[in-house]
């Protein structure tokens, strides 16, 4: 069997994040020369080294003395400029395991997060992870490499749903434990409780990191399409109750939009990047359109 990026994505997937990047919206730190702004001063316009010309780069920064020598594009780099580091933050409580299609609402966020890294690694910038359910189960370094990164992503492939979940203390002890400015990329149902969620949240933005949030839901979970009555299970308490779907699809439907409307309205206000990803839409697809866009807001 497969492991690491090559169990999650395949060949033709990967070729197509091949000129994707990931942009930090504000100033991080971090360990390597980059294209991201740092908060350390003192010699600004210091030359550092060169890079490879990316589509986005700003044509001025160009190096035509080394485009006359070598026929390529290089974009010059200077010592205010850093890396990202990034770390995905992956939940799997035993709710990650619903599904009512192909993949779970897990393997998605996987599969998503390992989408994610490959074009974190590839743009030379850093990738961690915490996996997490009840507490942390499982967590890496930020690194740049794609051993680390395939390491990584085997971490993710041994662990399966099938814990309760303690969303909101979690994500406070990864907060407190992410000492300089990240970029943090949440993968969660968020199937536990908002205003509890929002606080851990405001936590992250408190110690300026940039937040992203994938709010990975089945289609059954939105649309409640089912016809007959039938015995509902809670995935985490076990608690069974009988209902009639038709009768309450309605009613359903308005809760559910106030759960989602009760996430995405705090995060923009925090400026917390809030994203819908339903496990019906294609993982590269879904990708892709949010990197594009994340880039254009990031101009």
């Amino acid at each position: 069997m497969a492991e690491g990026i090559a169990h999650f994505l395949n060949p033709q997937e990967l070729q197509r994040f091949g000129r994707m990047a990931l942009e930090s919206r504000y100033v991080v730190e971090g360990s390597l020369s980059g294209r991201h702004r740092s908060p350390a001063r003192g010699a600004s316009t210091e030359f550092a080294d060169h890079r490879a010309y990316m589509p986005g780069d700003d044509p001025k920064r160009l190096d035509w003395k080394v485009l006359g020598r070598t026929d390529r594009y290089y974009i010059r780099r200077y010592q205010d400029e850093t890396n990202l580091r990034v770390y995905l933050a992956v939940d799997r409580s035993a709710s990650m395991a619903y599904t009512s299609g192909t993949l779970s609402k897990y393997d998605y966020a996987c599969r998503l997060a390992a989408a994610i890294g490959y074009v974190v690694v590839k743009a030379r910038d850093s990738v961690g992870l915490y996996l997490y359910s009840s507490q942390i189960d499982a967590q890496t370094g930020a690194k740049n490499s794609f051993s680390h990164l395939n390491n990584t992503l085997r971490l993710l492939q041994r662990y399966t749903p099938g814990s309760t979940t303690d969303t909101a203390s979690t994500l406070h002890r990864i907060a407190d434990s992410v000492h300089r400015r990240a970029l943090i990329v949440l993968f969660s149902d968020l199937l536990d409780d908002p205003p509890a969620i929002i606080k851990a949240l405001a936590h992250f933005r408190k110690e300026h990191h940039d937040v992203i949030l994938f709010h990975i839901l089945d289609p059954a979970e939105i649309d409640l399409p089912f016809k007959q009555a039938a015995e509902f299970e809670d995935m985490e308490t076990g608690e069974k109750i009988l209902a009639d779907p038709r009768a309450l699809a309605e009613e359903y439907r308005k809760a559910f939009a106030a759960f989602l409307e009760e996430y995405r309205k705090p995060c923009v206000e925090m400026n917390i990047d809030y994203r819908l990803a339903r496990t019906d839409e294609p993982v590269d697809l879904f990708a892709r359109a949010y990197l594009e866009e994340r880039r254009r807001l990031s101009r």
